[in-house]
């Protein structure tokens, strides 16, 4: 059994074992059989783990639940699920365990046996019904594959009595997630935010109790990172309602398991669906609102939602849904609500499709409390300029808004890859918590030439409502042709290199469709 489980060395032992499906599958394919599989192993080993205590627990004279000779009371204790439900256990059934999995690792209908656990434990749990991954039959892998994999898992223990086992699953697919989304590349932006940004927004955003909002959750990492924080401010499992919509089913499906693994109750309505254009929390007036939507998105269907009581400061184009997500959160908060988003660096400057008289009416009427710049290189998915937007609906400090650059800030731990370390998040969360006054911090803000300065509304409309942080720091700034040169570079370059892989593929193709018919190229 593997030691140090929770430990650097344990979630690389489980990310070797994905590994080994690379080559058979897709890094967007291998993702959901493997969580399922680490899921499968966690829930039984919660349930064995809690029936072998419920049998001690009965046959200990000194606990409550002792029963000395009535065998019948004593096994309807082991066998109730109510038992478990109190100490959030899934019920498995007999046929659903790793050890009924586990014995037949080599059956050539290995499979479809582990579609089948997988059907059994959501009939027990209705919860997870319609959750869980049930597509082993279906993937065109070789039978010694899933062998292999349950081998591997078979090693290691989700025990309890040594760690908390719920918080190490988590930590396990907060792991997986990242590392698919590492492997995946631009495809990971649909349900992955990396942490340097996860951390900069919920440390400024402060989620301590109260409703939070996630109207684009991809794989809830969001809402998992301010748990932490609540809680290591504190709070109690259960001070913030969660509420959230996602697009993609699969993704839909991956948000819901990270939540329910760590038994935080939510409500991301009862399937996927278009935020945008199918709003699934109408009536939610929202403490908190965090997200990191598409970026420009482009054809999202606006005509459909002409006139929508969202759209309170302008129609947003159908050429870029940026000041529709935007209006869309704000549209969500209560009268003392915040929100922090991740936007393009072009959504701070651009005057076109009525983005700047949509922004000059979120400034004048005072709601952009702070704006955060980005370096480069810090999502996995995308090479767009970016910055966060923090909205407040009850300032501090009234007309006046928070500036930060944060261009220079983190490192880079590979040729292609920025992070923040914690100090670095630090710095920027402390710089906005000392301005704010919101009691977050003990230090006291002081504007830096270069990386912040608190500035007047009017001056804002001066500078034609322009929210970049370089116009204002005192730092290079960052014009507005400037911003969306490197905007548009960026998508062309990423269109570019997905053009390059399907001419390649397409090469590939006609050369073997002319070599079937006698013509060697």
């Amino acid at each position: 059994m593997v030691k140090n489980i929770g430990g650097k060395d344990f979630f690389e032992m489980l990310w070797q074992s994905a590994v080994k499906l690379r080559g058979a599958l897709e890094p967007g394919e291998y993702k959901h059989p493997v969580l399922g599989l680490l899921f499968l192993k966690y829930v039984s080993d919660s349930f064995v783990e809690m029936q072998e205590n419920l049998k001690q627990w009965t046959a200990d004279p000194n606990n409550e639940d002792y029963y000395e000779e009535d065998e019948e009371d004593r096994l309807a204790i082991i066998n109730d699920r109510d038992e478990y439900n109190a100490e959030n256990v899934f019920w498995v059934p007999e046929n659903a365990r790793w050890e009924h999995v586990a014995k037949q690792a080599k059956d050539t209908n290995i499979a479809k046996i582990l579609d089948e656990a997988m059907g059994e434990i959501e009939k027990a749990n209705p919860k997870v019904k319609g959750l869980l991954y049930r597509g082993f039959s279906l993937l065109k892998l070789p039978p010694a594959k899933f062998g292999e994999l349950i081998e591997l898992f078979s090693k290691i223990g989700f025990n309890s009595k040594d760690h908390k086992a719920a918080d190490v699953l988590g930590q396990a697919y907060e792991y997986f997630l990242g590392k698919f989304a590492l492997a995946e590349g631009k495809g990971a932006g649909a349900f992955y935010t990396v942490d340097s940004i996860v951390k900069v927004l919920v440390e400024i955003v402060a989620p301590h109790k109260g409703q939070l909002y996630e109207p684009a959750i991809g794989s809830a990492g969001m809402v998992v990172w301010s748990e932490k924080f609540m809680e290591s401010h504190g709070g109690q499992r259960g001070d913030i309602s969660v509420y959230g919509q996602e697009y993609t089913h699969t993704t839909w499906k991956l948000a819901a398991m990270n939540l329910i693994i760590r038994g935080i109750d939510f409500d991301l309505g009862e399937s996927n669906g278009d935020t945008l254009l199918n709003d699934l929390h109408k009536d939610l007036r929202a403490d908190y609102c965090m997200a990191n939507p598409p970026f420009n998105q482009d054809d999202w269907g606006a005509e459909k939602v002409r006139g929508d009581v969202r759209w309170k400061y302008g129609e947003p184009s159908n050429g870029n849904a940026n000041y529709a997500w935007i209006q869309h959160m704000i549209h969500h908060l209560n009268d003392t609500g915040k929100a922090g988003i991740v936007m393009a660096n072009g959504a701070m400057t651009s005057n076109n499709n009525n983005e700047n008289v949509i922004r000059a009416g979120i400034v004048e009427d005072d709601l952009v409390e702070c704006m955060v710049a980005l370096p480069p290189k810090l999502f996995i998915n995308t090479q767009i300029p970016s910055c966060l937007f923090f909205l407040n609906k009850n300032k501090k400090h009234k007309g006046k808004t928070l500036f930060i650059d944060a261009r220079h800030k983190g490192r880079l731990e590979t040729a292609a890859q920025r992070v923040f370390d914690d100090s670095d998040i630090k710095d920027i969360a402390e710089t906005y918590h000392a301005w704010a006054e919101t009691g977050e911090t003990d230090k006291t803000y002081e504007c830096i030439p270069g990386f912040c300065k608190a500035v007047d509304k009017s001056e804002i409309a001066a500078q034609g409502y322009n929210l970049s942080p370089g116009r204002y720091v005192g730092a290079a700034e960052v014009e507005e042709d400037e911003a969306e040169f490197e905007e548009e570079m960026a998508l062309l370059t990423e269109a570019l290199s997905g053009q390059i892989v399907k001419s390649v593929k397409l090469d590939v193709e006609i050369k073997a469709s002319l070599k079937e018919v006698g013509y060697d190229v």
